[in-house]
Parts: C-alpha cells; sequence; structure tokens
C-alpha cells in the first residue's frame, strides 16, 4: 500500500516525458523520395487550392454586381466546393496530398500526443533531420490512432427504428475512440503503428471488431445504450460525458459478467475506476483519485486471484458555466504529457470530439462528425479495410473553445505505472495554483468519515466521555489524510 500520500510521497522514476516512447524522431513511411513526393503533392495541391482561389477571388471582386447574380455565384461556388469535399473526394485528396499539414498551428513547437512528444518542423525548412523525421513521426502516429464516425445502415438500436447515429452519436463515438486507444496500448503497445498493407495485425482486427456496429459487438453504440438507460441514455439523445463514463462502467460489469476468465476471452481485459468527488461528484469539488478505490477494483476486476490489474480510469469534470475556466488550461495540456495519457472527451458545445493530443494551447482531435457506411470488420472477413477507421486530417481548435463538460482518460498497465502516474497527478495538482482538475489520496474522504464516525461510537462508550462532534482535536502525530476534518 502506498502509505502517507500525497504528503511522503516519493520521487517519480520517470522524468516528465520520459516514458519508451516518447520524443520519437525518426519513423520512415515509404521509399519514396520526398522530392517526388513534393512534386506530385505541389501539383494536386495547386489544382484544389486554385480552383477555390478562383471561386473566392470572383466572388469578392463581384460585390458590386447586382445581388441576384451574387447569389448565382455563391451557389455554383458552394456546389463545386461540395463535389470537392463529398467523403469520396476526400479520401482521395487525402492519399494524393498526403497529409493535411496546414492543420499545425506551429512548426517550432513541440506536440505532445497521447503521451508521446514530437518536436517538428516541415520537411526541407530545417537543417535539423530529428526536428523533420520528428514530424513524419508524428503524422503517423496520429493517423494510427483509431477514429470512429457516424455509421449508416446498421441494425435497429433495440425497439427504435434508428439505422444510423447521424446528428447524435458524436458523444458515444468519442467515448469509443478513447476505450479504443486504451485496448491498443494494452495489447499491441503505445509504439505500435498501422499497417499499410495486408496481413493485418489479428489483435488489431479484434479490437476493431468489438467496436462493430450491430449487438454482437461488444462495444457496440448498441450495447452501450443498453447498458446506460439508467443513466438517461437513449437512441437519438445527445449525453454528456458523466453519464457516457457511468455507462463505460455499466457496461464493463457485464462484459466481465459473461466473458470467460481467460484473458483472450475477455474484452475489456482491465479494470474500470470512474473517478469522482464525495458522494460520486454531488457534493462538488475537485474528483479525488483514491489509491484504496483503485486497488480494490484491481481485486475485485481479478476476482481476488491478484492484487493488481490494468486500470482504465476516467475522469469526468465541469471546468466552468459555459466555457472552460482559463485557470485550468495549463492542467488540461500537461496531462497529454503523461505516459498514461488516454486523452479527452470533448468538444464545442453540442459536438463532441476525441482530443488525442496539444500543440500549445490548441487541441488536436479526431472528429466523428463524418457519415460512412457500416463496415464487417471481423477476422472471419480478411478482405475488410479497415481504412475507414483512421484520419490523416489533423485539426486543431483552441482549448478555450472546449465545453465545460470533459472526461479525461488514463491507462496504467501495471501497479508501477498507477504510482507513477499518481506521482505525476500530484506534481500536477500541487502545481495548479488552487485550481486542479483532481487530486490524488490513499482514501477516500467517505472511508475517513466512517472511520471518523466509528471513533465517535468508540469514545461515546466510554463512561463519563462526552464528544462534541464540532470540536474533535487530533493528536498532532495523527496521519494528516486519515484525520482531516472538513
Amino acid at each position: 500500500m502506498m502509505t502517507g500520500f500525497p504528503d511522503n510521497i516519493g520521487t517519480s522514476k520517470f522524468t516528465a516525458g520520459s516514458s519508451s516512447d516518447s520524443c520519437i524522431k525518426d519513423c520512415p513511411l515509404g521509399t519514396t523520395s520526398s522530392k517526388d513526393k513534393a512534386d506530385n503533392k505541389s501539383i494536386w495541391s495547386t489544382l484544389f487550392s486554385s480552383t477555390f482561389t478562383a471561386f473566392n477571388a470572383y466572388k469578392e471582386s463581384s460585390g458590386e454586381k447586382s445581388k441576384g447574380y451574387k447569389v448565382r455565384n455563391d451557389g455554383w461556388s458552394t456546389t463545386v466546393r461540395k463535389a470537392l469535399t463529398c467523403n469520396p473526394m476526400k479520401r482521395f485528396q487525402e492519399r494524393i496530398l498526403g497529409f493535411n499539414k496546414p492543420g499545425i498551428s506551429s512548426y517550432t513547437s513541440e506536440i505532445w500526443l497521447l503521451g508521446v512528444c514530437y518536436k517538428i518542423s516541415p520537411e526541407g525548412q530545417t537543417s535539423d533531420t530529428n526536428k523533420s523525421d520528428g514530424y513524419i513521426a508524428f503524422l503517423q502516429d496520429f493517423s494510427s490512432r483509431i477514429r470512429m464516425t457516424y455509421r449508416k445502415g446498421f441494425e435497429a438500436i433495440g425497439d427504435s427504428k434508428f439505422t444510423s447515429d447521424v446528428n447524435w452519436g458524436c458523444m458515444l463515438r468519442s467515448s469509443q475512440m478513447l476505450v479504443a486507444q486504451a485496448l491498443l496500448f494494452h495489447h499491441l503497445g503505445r509504439s505500435w503503428r498501422r499497417p499499410i498493407e495486408k496481413p493485418f495485425n489479428g489483435e488489431y482486427i479484434k479490437i476493431l471488431h468489438h467496436f462493430g456496429d450491430s449487438r454482437s459487438s461488444a462495444f457496440s453504440i448498441h450495447n452501450l445504450l443498453e447498458a446506460g438507460k439508467v443513466y438517461g441514455l437513449v437512441p437519438g439523445s445527445w449525453l454528456g460525458p458523466y453519464a457516457m463514463c457511468r455507462a463505460w462502467e455499466s457496461l464493463a460489469f457485464t462484459k466481465r459478467e459473461l466473458d470467460d476468465l481467460e484473458e483472450e476471452n475477455i474484452s475489456l481485459p482491465m479494470a474500470m475506476y470512474i473517478v469522482s468527488g464525495d458522494e460520486h461528484g454531488e457534493r462538488g469539488g475537485a474528483p479525488v483519485v483514491c489509491i484504496d478505490d483503485a486497488a480494490r477494483l484491481c481485486s475485485e476486476f481479478l476476482n481476488g486471484q491478484g492484487t493488481w490489474a490494468p486500470l482504465l480510469l476516467l475522469v469526468p469534470l465541469v471546468l466552468g458555466l459555459d466555457k472552460v475556466n482559463p485557470r485550468y488550461i495549463p492542467s488540461l495540456c500537461a496531462t497529454f504529457t503523461f505516459p498514461q495519457s488516454l486523452g479527452i472527451l470533448g468538444g464545442k458545445p453540442g459536438a463532441s470530439t476525441y482530443i488525442v493530443g496539444v500543440q500549445d494551447e490548441q487541441a488536436i482531435y479526431l472528429d466523428p462528425h463524418e457519415v460512412q457506411p457500416v463496415v464487417d470488420i471481423s477476422c472471419n472477413n480478411p478482405d475488410a479495410d479497415p481504412s475507414s477507421y483512421h484520419c490523416s486530417v489533423v485539426r486543431q481548435m483552441h482549448l478555450n473553445m472546449l465545453d465545460p463538460s470533459i472526461a479525461i482518460g488514463f491507462y496504467c498497465r501495471d501497479k508501477d505505472d498507477f504510482e507513477d502516474f499518481c506521482v505525476r497527478s500530484a506534481d500536477l495538482a500541487n502545481q495548479s495554483n488552487g485550481a486542479p482538475l483532481y487530486t490524488v489520496s490513499q482514501a477516500s474522504s467517505s472511508s475517513r468519515r466512517a472511520r471518523k464516525d466509528n471513533l465517535m461510537d468508540s469514545l461515546d462508550n466510554v463512561d463519563g466521555f462526552a464528544v462534541d462532534d464540532h470540536n474533535v482535536k487530533m493528536d498532532s502525530t495523527s496521519n494528516g489524510d486519515d484525520w482531516q476534518l472538513l
């Protein structure tokens, strides 16, 4: 047990950002020369950009024309834009042009992507090969993250008539992305990168199958909605991060009851911990990561056959009223430097995304708001194409644009990894200037209150000893964590 936390906590054995995968510098993409690729990209880029530029310039120059003429011009420009940005054309552009470099706000600031640091510079604009290779490595890492989007054409959800989640399922899809990354990290490691050609890794295909769009897939939106009924989840309605986290907790418990005990048959081979404050967050205040609670959940997951299991932590937060309080933004950025980082469920109000990294105060995210047909991904379907589960277009938004309701995810592979997470979290809370995202404690406040109540009962039973509950003074040698009365 980790005693005396956080007052007597030791120094982390990892320095910030020093995980084995941090600061990846060289991951070649292929054998094609950069000059040939650049020439090809510039030709196509000129074609697409000149098309848009021509229409935009013509529209601006026609400001003095009649209103009707301008509307016709706008309509034609819009039609061409739609043709060039529809899903098949977008994928064609991505294949021809490669990665979307304009998504990076700066070529001098480092990027943190789920615990890995990239020092970047665009190709051909630096003599520092590490920075140039770092940019390529970042893009390869980003495009390897699993992306879930709206789907259409799946079997109806429950008793409803919904065969698509368009316009309402973005939070469900964002949460699927976060859990999918946890499974990738667990089975394939943080350094895994998406294969370009077949054959695909069996574990990778199995993970994708878990998030298929049918009741037979463990973590489909069908099963998530069923598990989350008690928290108000219904098809066609938007939901918030807290209810989403609780739905995952319920689904994980249900699947654990049904799965075989052998690890290869367990759909979610990790304990799940929804971190909240007092009375599950109903009393307000920062959520508390309780070390004793984490240990108990791991033991329960292992049915008493071990002491520690891989752990998925979800921390739902409300960081303001109508927007994120700026005091929290530095801490939000710092969580992406944790080797345990799984990113953030969050986005603009009413439009959830999955945030996987930061550059300065710009969030880098995967966007679920694209409609794609259902794909059957399974080990029994070797011809299935998993490309729709990945995206190479980098999108950014400033963190001050986030809806204040978010949830942060972390994955701890073992007890040492969890202890390192606790050290980093305690340091982050101490540096937050009184505005921590969450705190860390050995015991939960409810446990401390229970011990206090037991103490009162014991003292009341002593003849001639009266106890005033509001004026209890503990011995100065008592553990501050155990006897802090609030």
